[in-house]
């Protein structure tokens, strides 16, 4: 009884502070986390430090390079999961139960996996669930992951990162190869879909996908280990829009095949194989040790790879 009088005079943090605590603790940027939250810095600074100030201890250790958590800022982090997690749970049943709202479904898909892959994602799961409202997030593979550890999401379609967080796992693995592909009015390449060794491509101005992303880690990894090296003359964070700019003539790039269909019929790019072969993993991730809802379960089901 005590503990229950204490926490109605003076709580220490509401849900609303516990979420942004875990958003910073999973991000590890306060920057990051603010952005995530629809917040400025200096909104989500106040918030934590009046978290801190009411619980009497620090919960980050905060230098110019690096957010971490103090002891007492990891016990929160592992103790406040199930909290976060059954109070979403339960406002959300109380909704679908009392106020007749239909389910939703959040998802993140990483921005680097192309639009050409959402109506594949979703034709078949909305056919066969009409009634569940989708709300499809798409950010970074990194943020995608924290999102889903920290319950802001269901699922996560993402190039996942190494080591993938102990409190997900992986439903679904495919792997996803990469082709070249360079403007269309070329004329000293081979021919349409034939084989090309990296080297032999003719100066090329290079457009890849951002070195940051998982994605351009293991490209640019791979890359090296070939030998080949190059600076890009631009790096960005959508393969569609590095189509787009190379079917303008500004460079070649080394793209999914996947995500060339929606350019089939224009023939904006002209494709060639790589040769070696280089392929990347996607995978869909959810929350490990809890029963999935069944929307989340058709929709794993749904996912056509």
């Amino acid at each position: 009884m005590h503990n229950t009088n204490q926490l109605l005079v003076s709580p220490p943090f509401d849900l609303y502070e516990l979420t942004l605590f875990r958003l910073v603790a999973d991000l590890g940027s306060f920057t990051r986390a603010a952005e995530q939250a629809g917040l400025t810095q200096s909104a989500m600074t106040r918030q934590i430090r009046g978290m801190e100030e009411r619980l009497g201890v620090p919960l980050f250790e905060r230098t110019t390079r690096h957010v971490g958590l103090t002891r007492a800022g990891r016990l929160l982090q592992a103790k406040s999961a199930g909290i976060v997690e059954s109070t979403n749970a339960l406002f959300v049943e109380l909704q679908e139960t009392f106020h007749q709202t239909p389910p939703t479904l959040r998802v993140g898909v990483a921005r680097s996996i192309g639009l050409a892959y959402l109506p594949g994602y979703f034709f078949a799961f909305h056919r066969q669930h009409p009634e569940v409202q989708l709300q499809v997030m798409q950010r970074t593979s990194h943020e995608i992951v924290a999102a889903v550890e920290c319950g802001d999401l269901e699922a996560g379609l993402v190039c996942p990162p190494a080591p993938l967080p102990r409190s997900l796992q992986v439903t679904h693995r495919f792997a996803d190869e990469f082709v070249a592909i360079v403007p269309p009015h070329l004329t000293d390449l081979p021919d349409l879909q034939k084989v090309v060794e990296l080297e032999k491509l003719p100066g090329q101005r290079w457009l890849m996908i951002e070195r940051e992303s998982c994605t351009g880690i293991r490209l640019n990894e791979w890359l090296k280990a070939q030998g080949w090296r190059t600076e890009p003359a631009m790096e960005l964070d959508s393969f569609d829009v590095i189509v787009n700019l190379v079917s303008l003539g500004l460079g070649a790039s080394l793209v999914p095949h996947r995500v060339l269909p929606l350019y089939q019929q224009r023939r904006v790019v002209r494709r060639l194989g790589i040769q070696p072969r280089f392929s990347r993993e996607l995978a869909v991730v959810i929350r490990r040790n809890r029963r999935p809802a069944e929307p989340l379960r058709a929709f794993v089901a749904s996912v056509l790879f």
